[in-house]
């Protein structure tokens, strides 16, 4: 038996999957299963069952899933420490950020963090707020810069920024000329805005739900990405609210024109959020250093 074993063990009861188990390590399913079955047969005993071509852990798996992760636990300290000792693996720095921040303010935070410390090797990993604190939970990333909620109370969280977001239309749109509008003029306007899971979308449509707007709302068109709506927006096919950051260099080029809504402002905390630590490696605190400063 294998420490890897007993990670990827807990790590397939923690997804509930190994499709998902696969993905966060960055190997195959097949890969992912071959090491359940050399713990099960270092056991002697099945720790899943996969009747019905659905897994379900097994009594057996129940029991040992919290040795197996105060095993890793231990084993993860241990490995902090050795490596805090001895300098090993301080040159690292995997970073994970939701879609706004990863695609607008990290590439250049980054850059001149790569220049104040050009020894250390940085990775980073875009995805929605749920997964990268899915990866952060999983080790998989060292620190995570997020907007929207954080649940997790095992996770060290400090606010870094506000982000606001903004109604943008094309230059050519009747508001072009106007500096602001009340919010009721969205309810005859097409809207154009991310799909239904995203957290960006539920923060509109509370504002709006709030105001009295929402139901009252029958033309929108849903796009997959940020860029996306921006190329909508700028070819006049609707308006959208969208984050200042990932709409800054638009505005500042004039490409789209920002509209105030009256007495309305909407803003969204954006966090800091890691992994309690006993040792912090050289690179993760340099970099909230740099960060912070």
């Amino acid at each position: 038996m294998n420490i890897d074993n007993l990670k990827m063990f807990c790590l397939v009861v923690d997804e509930g999957s190994i499709s998902q188990a696969a993905r966060l390590a960055y190997i195959s399913q097949p890969a992912v299963t071959r090491q359940i079955h050399q713990l099960e047969n270092f056991y002697g005993t099945l720790l899943f069952d996969r009747t019905e071509g659905k897994m379900r852990i097994t009594e057996a798996g129940k029991m040992l899933y919290p040795f197996a992760k105060a095993i890793v636990s231990d084993f993860n300290r241990s490995k902090e420490m050795l490596e805090h000792a001895t300098g090993e693996n301080n040159l690292n720095l995997k970073v994970g950020a939701s879609l706004t921040i990863g695609e607008y303010l990290l590439p250049n935070l980054l850059g001149r963090f790569k220049k104040h410390k050009p020894e250390v090797k940085v990775t980073l990993a875009i995805r929605n707020t749920p997964s990268i604190l899915e990866y952060l939970s999983n080790d998989v990333i060292d620190l995570a810069l997020v907007e929207g909620i954080v649940d997790n109370t095992g996770f060290i969280v400090e606010k870094f920024a506000d982000d606001e977001l903004v109604l943008v239309c094309a230059i050519d749109h009747p508001w072009k000329d106007r500096t602001e509008i009340d919010v009721e003029e969205l309810i005859n306007e097409r809207m154009i805005w991310r799909e239904s899971i995203s957290g960006t979308r539920l923060i509109i449509e509370n504002m709006l739900g709030k105001y009295g707007v929402l139901d009252k709302m029958e033309s929108y068109m849903e796009l997959g990405s940020t860029q996306a709506i921006k190329s909508a927006v700028e070819a006049g096919l609707g308006v959208g609210i969208l984050s200042r950051l990932a709409v800054a260099r638009e505005l500042e080029l004039g490409l789209l024109n920002e509209v105030k809504l009256r007495g309305v402002e909407i803003k969204r905390d954006l966090w800091l959020v890691r992994k309690p630590q006993r040792f912090d490696r050289m690179s993760v605190a340099s970099f909230i250093e740099f960060f912070k400063s």
